[in-house]
């Protein structure tokens, strides 16, 4: 339940528009929607500031459009990730504002424009075969409310590439590098600013880059500061910990 909705549902009982049955009974679904097969977590925007996201992966289509619809019930926006074009195909006649993000394979459905703040959330990708991953932070970031700029295929076999963008890295307040093979490009970028740096390892690359693992273990080991690693191939991850970032107020304007 986001914040919005609960003040409106309390405004309508003081002022007699709704009865205090119809106010328990939506209070009762917090903090969770038991379906049985999930438990829809309806506190996560007031706990959090955004609603529970869908992980699509391993759910059947039933399944995630039963959740969707849970959660668009008492939220605005909404987001699904790993999603299928088949499970887009079933809730886009449920809900003709969702869009389909074919690239980063998300779901998302956006009834209220969130700005959160003006400050940039900048996504570097080392190779264009990481677009996938970076795509997945650009959209999740967006539909949190952030202003998102892309600057793709920069990496370290090119270093040229990168220091043409010098004045856009530096004009970022967090900055998130996603990269494969042996994921050199965050600690790159970590030496040259001053602001945050979170690095997605990608699962692009030959055999021993382990399937990501390669990448994971060079930034985990980077010697540059300031950077933050979650885990292979975690676009979203990265975006969620840039909106928390941003939203604590540990970036300079």
């Amino acid at each position: 339940m986001h914040t919005k909705h609960l003040v409106t549902l309390l405004e309508d009982y003081k002022a007699g528009k709704t009865s205090i049955t119809e106010v328990l009974k939506e209070l009762k679904k917090l903090p969770y929607e038991d379906l049985e097969f999930a438990k829809v977590d309806h506190h996560r925007a007031l706990r959090n500031g955004f609603p529970e996201v869908i992980f699509c992966q391993g759910k059947t289509v039933e399944q995630v459009v039963k959740i969707f619809q849970s959660l668009a019930e008492r939220n605005c926006n909404i987001l699904a990730t790993r999603a299928g074009q088949e499970m887009f195909n079933a809730i886009q006649p449920l809900y003709p504002q969702a869009k389909y993000h074919q690239l980063a394979r998300i779901v998302s459905m956006t009834t209220e424009e969130v700005k959160i703040s003006s400050r940039k959330i900048l996504v570097l990708s080392a190779g264009t075969a990481d677009i996938p991953v970076a795509e997945e932070a650009v959209v999740t970031a967006e539909v949190m409310g952030h202003e998102v700029e892309r600057v793709y295929d920069v990496g370290v076999a090119g270093i040229h590439r990168l220091l043409a963008y010098y004045d856009r890295l530096h004009s970022a307040a967090v900055i998130i590098v996603v990269a494969g093979m042996e994921g050199a490009l965050a600690s790159v970028v970590g030496g040259l600013v001053d602001v945050p740096v979170i690095a997605v390892p990608t699962s692009v690359g030959y055999g021993a880059n382990f399937n990501g693992l390669s990448a994971l273990l060079t930034m985990l080991n980077s010697c540059a500061k300031g950077i933050g690693v979650v885990n292979i191939d975690n676009g979203f991850g990265a975006a969620a910990l840039a909106d928390a970032i941003i939203r604590s107020g540990l970036t300079p304007d």
